[in-house]
């Protein structure tokens, strides 16, 4: 029976990092998983509160139901611990390397002590699951015939396509790029998240019968008249950009292009020399202290920059949770990432005001200090009088964040309406302006976690299913289209080039 004082008796563990020195040398994932024993003593942690605000809203949008599985590890039975697990996240293996863990910031326990390590038993619960052999496709037990098709591939539309799956419709996912996964592919480093894992996942998704096709571009009216309907979730990846002096100048480089190349080598591409960004022998200027930020800076390290610097335009967070984010909120306050510890060093309240260079190359940024002004309720800087400063910089690297998704490609003279924010608008039951178009994850709700991404690709695959099964009946596959289950009148993918 779980000792029902072991929140007192026991202190929080989480998997130790390698050393920065030996982690900096290659591209692998560098957390030292717990033993089982000490996973099964951290679940015991668990209060098993009346109420566990750790799967709500606030703590886990995809509402795992935390407690029961964290119960389930602390006795050891680790296949029940799986199977509560998918019941909620179609991705686990993903939030458990992925996610910044909200869940345990709303942990009850975390009012008096170190919160559950919850996150870490999430992961390690879906990796014995593949280890052992207990994931196994799943496929539908009867066929609707209605298709459906996915206008992305990140982790919203494999959500999305995985669900309407089990339901019985054919679903088949539209990828741009040369491979499945979106930013999951692309856009985060291998040191966090190495792609054999999305690979096994992918893998499955195949065997229960979704389609997946990269090297597609689609719009949205071809697919109406080929499917029964189509999701977008096509993300958030327009880059906020800086428009100061210099910004022409070779050099100064978009987050997202930097951390894809990175991915093409890991992945065995070869990147032409005429496109090639690498920090070996340069030092770095990244202006964004996000995220994004930090997996440039970790690149850079593995890449064997001179120095790396990180330039963030708030001022630095407290080192415990602020005032103005109480429990159960996500806590505005300090963090330091793996970056940081390798190497990157940070700078706060800085603005940068131009680049300069040499034969149209950055050589130089040319920053302020600033200090932070709050007026109505509205963040501001203002410029600290005589405090300019240029420093050497061979590559600057925007992670800024992004502003919405992309408005050419699938959006462009789509019709679909769009929010002020530029975000794609959509009712409750995430339709859009036209009937039988739907949008899930960060295209619909703007950049936002990874587990909001899962959550919204299951409710809008929900909203799909309910539409599907109240519609007059599966659409008629058009003369030139194949009747086999999957594909479409649309062009074949085109053979993967070098980048």
């Amino acid at each position: 029976m779980r000792d029902p004082r072991a929140f007192v008796t026991i202190q929080r563990a989480t998997p130790r990092r390698q050393s920065a020195e030996t982690r900096a040398q290659h591209w692998r994932e560098f957390y030292e998983p717990l033993s089982s024993q000490a996973l099964a003593e951290q679940g015991s942690r668990c209060m098993d509160c009346g109420v566990p605000f750790c799967h709500g809203d606030t703590g886990c949008p995809v509402h795992n139901v935390i407690p029961e599985w964290n119960a389930l590890v602390s006795r050891g039975d680790w296949h029940a611990a799986l199977a509560s697990l998918h019941a909620t996240n179609n991705f686990p293996e993903l939030t458990g390397r992925l996610c910044p863990a909200p869940c345990e910031s709303a942990c009850v326990l975390g009012l008096i002590e170190q919160p559950v390590s919850i996150r870490a038993i999430e992961q390690a619960i879906v990796d014995r699951g593949f280890e052992e052999g207990w994931i196994a496709p799943q496929p539908p037990l009867r066929e609707t015939g209605h298709r459906v098709a996915i206008i992305g591939s990140g982790p919203a539309g494999l959500a999305a396509a995985q669900q309407l799956r089990r339901h019985g419709h054919a679903v088949t996912v539209f990828e741009q790029a040369d491979r499945i996964g979106g930013l999951l592919r692309y856009g985060i480093p291998s040191f966090k998240l190495e792609k054999s894992v999305l690979d096994r996942r992918l893998n499955q998704m195949e065997q229960e019968g979704v389609v997946l096709q990269a090297g597609a571009r689609v719009d949205v009216a071809t697919l109406q008249r080929e499917f029964d309907a189509v999701v977008v979730a096509i993300g958030a990846e327009a880059p906020r950009d800086l428009a100061v002096p210099g910004r022409e100048l070779s050099g100064i480089v978009l987050a997202m292009e930097f951390l894809a190349q990175q991915n093409h080598r890991d992945a065995g591409d070869v990147v032409a020399p005429s496109r090639s960004v690498d920090a070996r022998g340069k030092h770095v200027v990244i202006i964004g202290g996000g995220d994004t930020g930090s997996d440039c800076g970790g690149t850079c390290i593995r890449q064997g920059a001179l120095s790396v610097r990180q330039f963030e335009l708030l001022p630095q967070p407290p080192a415990e949770r602020d005032e103005t984010t109480p429990w159960p909120l996500w806590p505005m306050q300090l963090r330091t990432s793996h970056a940081h510890d390798e190497g990157v060093a940070r700078e706060w309240c800085v603005s940068t005001i131009a680049f300069t260079g040499s034969d149209g190359r950055v050589t130089h940024l040319c920053g302020i200090r600033v200090s932070p002004l709050s007026r109505d309720g509205r963040f501001s800087v203002s410029p600290v009088p005589g405090s300019e400063f240029e420093i050497p910089a061979d590559l600057i690297l925007l992670a800024m964040g992004f502003t919405g998704p992309r408005r050419d490609g699938v959006l462009a003279d789509s019709g679909v309406g769009l929010t002020a924010t530029g975000c794609v608008q959509t009712d409750a039951r995430h339709q859009t302006s036209i009937p039988g178009v739907f949008a899930a994850g960060d295209a619909r709700r703007g950049a936002s976690l990874i587990v909001w991404a899962i959550r919204e690709g299951r409710d809008a695959a929900r909203a799909v299913d309910e539409f599907l099964r109240t519609s007059t009946g599966p659409r008629r596959q058009s003369a030139r289209t194949s009747r086999a289950h999957g594909t479409s009148g649309l062009p074949d993918a085109q053979p993967r080039a070098l980048v």
